[in-house]
């Protein structure tokens, strides 16, 4: 609404005038405060959502740091953590080149430095897969669970060595891949830093199978609460955009 009373050909302004010439639909008094408080309840529903999912954030942080280092353990496991450096884990190596004007629509994921941001035509890799920057952004580490192309700004995992691809993306997020990053223009993840890195890891798969179940049971939940609060801010912008216009009445 307001960008179509605006004028200026370097800043866009809305003058006196025409805002003083401005009219809009405007009810009773009493409407006022009943569409008011239709949408603050909706702002407290936000807002509600909005802490609730950062406390699961929080909570399947420090699920993470207990489980994936053999802090806690899961009902039913036992026996010694062995220590070993990622390169023994699951090693990564550089990905493919991929120039922009090469990319072709595709059903085939690309995964750059801070995740899928295009789909190809081709892959190179078959999934499931654990993607991290290389170049660019470090940290940021993505699963995939098919086929994907791993682009040249990112490491990819070449070699599970028999461990659960879940659990190593888990085991890999908790990291900290930042920490190794070197360079003071762009920042570079040297594999080399990396495959030295020490780690934990449990003494047989199905008890990183187990661990990996209940992290991606936190995610799922995470993912359901962020989708429900995407879909109460449209409804709030919808809701706004009717009782704020006089199109739909309250009763």
């Amino acid at each position: 609404m307001w960008r179509n009373l605006m004028a200026g050909s370097i800043h866009n302004t809305i003058y006196m005038p025409v805002f003083k010439k401005l009219k809009i639909p405007l009810p009773s008094i009493e409407e006022q405060c009943a569409i008011a408080t239709a949408l603050s309840d909706m702002d407290a529903l936000l807002d509600g959502l909005d802490r609730l999912i950062t406390k699961k954030h929080a909570i399947k942080q420090a699920t993470m740091q207990q489980l994936l280092t053999g802090q806690t353990r899961l009902p039913g496991y036992s026996g010694k953590w062995e220590v070993k450096r990622l390169a023994e884990v699951a090693p990564l190596q550089r990905g493919f080149d991929l120039p922009n004007p090469d990319l072709r629509s595709g059903p085939y994921p690309v995964v750059y430095s801070n995740g899928v941001l295009n789909c190809h035509a081709k892959f190179q890799v078959h999934g499931p897969g654990v993607v991290t920057g290389r170049s660019g952004t470090i940290g940021k580490v993505t699963y995939v669970e098919g086929p994907y192309w791993p682009h040249n700004t990112a490491l990819w995992v070449t070699n599970f060595k028999e461990n659960d691809p879940r659990f190593v993306f888990y085991l890999y997020t908790q990291i900290g891949f930042e920490k190794f990053a070197t360079g003071s223009g762009v920042p570079t993840l040297n594999r080399n830093d990396v495959h030295n890195f020490e780690v934990l890891t449990p003494p047989t798969i199905d008890e990183q199978i187990a661990i990996a179940t209940v992290l991606t049971d936190m995610d799922a939940e995470i993912a359901a609460l962020e989708t429900r609060r995407t879909k109460t801010r449209a409804l709030k912008q919808a809701m706004m955009q009717e009782l704020l216009t006089g199109r739909t009445r309250l009763v």
